[in-house]
């Protein structure tokens, strides 16, 4: 189930990565920052979150364990 969640997840930040409605947009976001950069900023912090939380769920700690040693059989 959670690998479903994961590729879902991937795939609308695949589909957002394309801000097309953002070209034409000449507003500035705090006074200074293209709203289009502001996006792709935002995006790039929810993407590193979604990257970390993806490894802190599927990191394979037992084979990790196995390449340390310490899992002797």
């Amino acid at each position: 189930m959670k690998r479903w969640i994961i590729f879902a997840v991937f795939v609308v930040l695949a589909i957002l990565h394309q801000d097309s409605w953002n070209w034409d947009n000449a507003n500035l976001v705090f006074g200074f920052m293209p709203v289009g950069l502001a996006y792709h900023a935002m995006y790039s912090i929810v993407a590193a979150v979604f990257w970390f939380c993806v490894l802190k769920v599927n990191w394979p700690s037992d084979l990790e364990e196995w390449a340390e040693g310490g899992d002797a059989e």
